[in-house]
């Protein structure tokens, strides 16, 4: 028996509860938490926008040490710290045999399993495969990878998902070079991590925005050189900053549809906006067919950064290991189980960077 953050349905609240987690079978992995952070996408899950089967144990962002292994499984043993991987590719479908292992068409199937039962033996589903709002988990054997040498097992857990996501939507979405120019809306999770890689891309003008005027100092430290509070000016005045051309590149890590087209108005004629934020479906962004043609931009959607993550994570980790990226300055707050709830609202009340749920 151990303890986890439980959806009941849809629109519900969390429950913290404990649930009956089985031995792992051939091909999975058992892992004891050190961290899970808190994403917007699971308040997304909690509330509908996107779909989940429930009842369901949410997180998918996580890391941990492997406590057991089934049959079949040597990439990791006992002992290991890893990441948890809520998307991994399955190698076999369209996607990934034109190597976009982000757009796996099989990545979530686990999502419908049964992953553990309650206590009166209601079957529970794995969120997004991982289930990490737990004090352990159960998981395919695809879904962990070990964590980097010279990487802190408890902020490797964000290596899961906002650190691959905001990196990705700078270096492989938007491919950033260096001397461009780049904004980033949103100053959460995943905006930090993409204000951070701009400045290692190269990026003389970064700018960050956000509503929220007390992100200034955390946007600043993560590599913004502006920092401009949202309004109906936001394009203007990054266009004043960019000596009235526009940023090179956009990165909207929001999911409005306000934002969105604001993102893509603030970049240059010629300039390319990359969408991370999740938006719902009633959230629709219009354009006229002239303006297409005049200003010639891109818009291009972005899933989990573009990224490959057994090839990424190496990567990341020889900038974390230069100093050159700093997974701490990411998380404005550490908390317990019971914490989530109230790092929900701080989201929806566009507070602070990413919680994180540390585990004794």
């Amino acid at each position: 028996m151990i303890r986890a953050a439980v959806l009941p349905a849809v629109g519900a609240p969390l429950e913290i509860a404990g649930i009956e987690l089985p031995e792992p079978g051939p091909g999975q992995v058992r892992v004891r938490l050190a961290a899970a952070g808190v994403c917007h996408s699971d308040l997304s899950l909690s509330n509908g926008t996107m779909r989940v089967p429930v009842p369901a144990v949410l997180g998918h962002e996580g890391s941990g040490t492997v406590v057991s292994v089934g049959e079949g499984v040597t990439h990791v043993a006992p002992g290991d710290g890893v990441v948890l991987n809520w998307a991994p590719s399955c190698g076999a479908c369209h996607a990934c045999s034109l190597g976009e292992v982000w757009l796996c068409a099989d990545a979530l199937t686990g999502a419908g399993n049964v992953h553990a039962r309650t206590q009166d033996g209601t079957e529970l589903h794995p969120g997004l495969n991982v289930a990490a709002f737990a004090e352990e988990t159960v998981v395919a054997a695809r879904c962990v990878l070990p964590v980097p040498d010279g990487v802190p097992l408890t902020d490797a857990a964000l290596l899961g998902c906002a650190v691959l996501t905001g990196w990705g939507a700078v270096h492989h979405s938007a491919r950033v070079r260096e001397g461009e120019t780049v904004a980033v809306y949103g100053v959460g999770g995943v905006g930090l991590a993409a204000l951070q890689a701009a400045r290692i891309a190269g990026a003389p003008t970064v700018v960050a925005v956000d509503v929220s005027p007390e992100k200034e100092a955390l946007a600043r430290a993560a590599g913004a050189t502006e920092y401009v509070v949202a309004s109906d000016t936001t394009a203007k005045d990054i266009r004043k900053l960019t000596g009235g051309q526009g940023v090179d590149v956009a990165v909207e890590c929001v999911g409005r549809a306000v934002t969105i087209r604001t993102a893509w108005e603030s970049t240059r004629r010629g300039g390319r906006t990359t969408v991370v934020g999740i938006g719902g479906k009633d959230q629709q962004v219009t354009f006229n067919a002239l303006e297409i043609f005049h200003w010639g931009r891109t818009l291009a959607g972005c899933v989990y950064g573009n990224s490959n993550p057994a090839e990424d994570l190496p990567v990341l980790a020889g900038h974390i290991r230069a100093g050159r990226f700093d997974l701490g300055s990411l998380v404005t707050e550490r908390i317990t189980l019971d914490g989530i709830p109230g790092a929900f609202d701080n989201m929806l009340a566009g507070k602070g960077g990413r919680a994180l749920v540390v585990f004794p």
